[in-house]
């Protein structure tokens, strides 16, 4: 399981539930969009939270589409690690709340949500997509959920957000590394709707969840991180 963010230099990587915010924050960065395009390309499932589909209604989750340029390269790539021609895209909802028409929901998604999201969204979903009920306490319950996707044959999971889906993952301990991005670019903070790259979790101080460095890139004023999570 990996997680990939852009973020800006004051650690914001969310600006709201209207705005787009990866591209606005890298500036559509060429060297950041192949990045994302390469990990999609890996991933057998790409998870999102809700909200990050909301803020983005034209976008796909494939490599190709984030990187047409590399759609080619990709598709080889995905071919020779004996993947399907694009990762199963899974939608993390408690509510259900899931844009129906979305281009990425037409072409096919798995809806993560709780039995209340699951009546919601019953007779509205295309023919291509299912829905997963999988719930405790009346939330999400995401360590089952992961669970279950692994015993579909999905190993390697790549996230890609909100804030509030990684917090799930990072507390219950599902998340091996972390890729970030950092963009030379100052956003700021007036809102609770600004998160940094985890929200609805608090570690530190009585959870110290440490990271080891395991690579560093640089491409102009752009750096690229790579983080094991320590367990």
């Amino acid at each position: 399981m990996y997680s990939n963010f852009v973020a800006s230099l004051d650690g914001v990587v969310a600006l709201g539930p209207e705005a787009s915010a990866g591209s606005i924050i890298s500036g559509r960065n060429q060297a950041d969009r192949f990045l994302m395009g390469l990990l999609r390309a890996c991933a057998d499932a790409v998870l999102l939270g809700a909200g990050t589909l909301r803020a983005t209604p034209g976008h796909r989750w494939t490599a190709e589409h984030i990187f047409p340029a590399m759609a080619g390269p990709f598709a080889r790539l995905r071919a020779d690690l004996g993947k399907a021609p694009r990762p199963r895209l899974v939608l993390f909802s408690g509510a259900g709340d899931i844009p129906e028409s979305h281009p990425a929901v037409v072409e096919g998604a798995t809806i993560v949500t709780t039995e209340k999201g699951a009546s919601r969204l019953a007779g509205g979903l295309p023919a291509s997509s299912e829905v997963l009920a999988i719930e405790k306490d009346g939330r999400v319950d995401v360590e089952r959920a992961v669970t279950e996707l692994r015993r579909q044959g999905n190993d390697v999971l790549l996230t890609e957000g909100g804030p509030h889906l990684m917090g799930d993952l990072v507390r219950a301990g599902l998340l091996d590394e972390l890729f970030i991005t950092i963009s030379p670019v100052l956003a700021g903070r007036a809102s609770k709707a600004r998160h940094g790259m985890l929200a609805g979790v608090e570690l530190l101080p009585e959870r110290q969840l440490w990271s080891r460095l395991l690579s560093a890139r640089r491409n102009g004023d752009f750096l690229f991180l790579r983080y094991g999570v320590t367990r």
